[in-house]
């Protein structure tokens, strides 16, 4: 017969540990608080990427003329009262050095051109640098070229260049350091009208947008910035978008109840839930303990590690039952053991494997995917200790009161006759 665990016996070492750690946790937090990400704060989100200027393009010819390009190749779309609308293709297969491209664009009647850069660099580096098709005219507009060779930049050096905008300003890596792709965030500090003022660049001072990037040439040279998008978020919806998440944890938490209850007994639902809890409270604490940015990507690894949990928990519950039917004479406590003895090789080698594939994101990714790989191996070591101790044992202290009250009940009517 296979040696049975005593699992049981920790169970009180267990639940002391648990509370210690929560507890720890919810007072850190209200210390602390969360490193809102930029998902949860209202203010300016600014995408850019630093990116040297490859050619300037003005226009003075007859009608308008819209710039447009994507992967395939550049577009010039020429439209206007009294002439005839055109759209001129050059395709990067046809074009593939921006030499060719910039003699090409030279040949357009009334578009001027500059360019300061070899004639063999590669027209497919070349980064869009403005959301929408600008329109071209008297003023330069720039196109910004990347080379895959280009020196890093990393996420401490563009802090360091914004540092004179003060505290409120937030950083956060897209992509690789390679990529040289950023995504900038200038809170709000409760001045929503004037913000939001400035933002759109209505009022006669200088729009956030425009701040971030000045400061940001003057650091690492004109015409180096790539601005990719720029937006601004609210301080309602960021509200919105808080109490949104709180609301997701809250009906998995119901949804799991109603299930457990469902398929189980009561204790079984309550200690179901109480794991899934007390999980969420490990990762929250740890998040808030490392100062790692609370953002959406967050609250996605915390469901995932919910549904890890609460997987590993109905297994766990399902050999409980299971072993009540084949071992009826057994008291409950050798049923909990057994069941956690005869399923911890199946916890051990699914909780491995999985931990292999989210330690080569950790390993082989960069920002918000790094943290998020991490969220989850702290999760699922934390998975496992919930299913193992936390929620078996309070089915555990649940059956061994209500067994104490029965014995009660039993020796009280006999102790009355005598």
């Amino acid at each position: 017969m296979k040696r049975i665990i005593r699992f049981s016996n920790m169970f009180i070492p267990a639940a002391i540990f648990s509370v210690l750690l929560t507890a720890t946790g919810v007072v850190s937090y209200f210390l602390l608080h969360f490193n809102l990400g930029v998902d949860f704060q209202a203010g300016l989100i600014q995408e850019v990427q630093f990116a040297p200027t490859a050619f300037s393009l003005t226009w003075s010819g007859r009608g308008n003329a819209t710039l447009s390009f994507d992967r395939s190749g550049m577009y010039i779309i020429n439209t206007g009262v009294g002439i005839e609308s055109r759209t001129l293709s050059f395709p990067f297969s046809e074009y593939a050095t921006v030499g060719s491209l910039v003699r090409a664009l030279g040949a357009i009647e009334g578009l001027g051109i500059k360019s300061g850069i070899p004639e063999g660099t590669s027209s497919q580096w070349l980064v869009r640098s403005a959301q929408g098709n600008p329109q071209l005219g008297n003023n330069p507009y720039l196109v910004h070229y990347l080379d895959p060779q280009s020196q890093k930049i990393d996420i401490a050096t563009v802090k360091e260049a914004l540092v004179s905008m003060g505290q409120s300003v937030s950083v956060q890596n897209m992509g690789q350091e390679k990529d040289r792709h950023f995504m900038i965030r200038l809170q709000d500090k409760g001045n929503t009208g004037e913000a939001e003022t400035a933002a759109s660049g209505t009022s006669g001072a200088e729009a956030p947008g425009e701040k971030i990037t000045r400061v940001l040439e003057n650091y690492f040279g004109a015409g180096e910035v790539v601005v990719l998008r720029s937006d601004y978020v609210g301080s309602r919806f960021s509200k919105n978008l808080t109490d949104q998440a709180g609301i997701l944890i809250a009906c998995t938490l119901l949804l799991v109840l109603i299930y457990a209850s469902i398929r189980f007994k009561p204790q079984y639902a309550i200690g179901a839930v109480l794991g899934i809890i007390h999980d969420c409270l490990v990762i929250t604490s740890f998040v808030v303990w490392t100062r790692m940015e609370f953002n959406t990507t967050t609250i996605a690894a915390i469901l995932t590690i919910l549904g890890y949990s609460i997987n590993n928990t109905i297994v766990i519950f399902d050999r409980m039952r299971e072993n009540r039917r084949l071992y009826p004479d057994d008291v409950f406590v050798t049923i909990l053991n057994r069941s956690l003895t005869e399923t911890l090789s199946r916890t051990i080698i699914t909780t491995l494997t999985t931990m292999l594939a989210v330690l080569s994101l950790f390993i082989f990714t960069t920002g918000s995917m790094k943290d998020f790989a991490l969220a989850l191996l702290v999760g699922l070591v934390s998975g496992v200790y919930t299913t193992t101790f936390i929620a078996t044992g309070f089915v555990y202290f649940w059956d061994k009161e209500k067994t104490r009250r029965a014995k009660k009940k039993a020796v009280a009517p006999a102790a009355a006759k005598a």
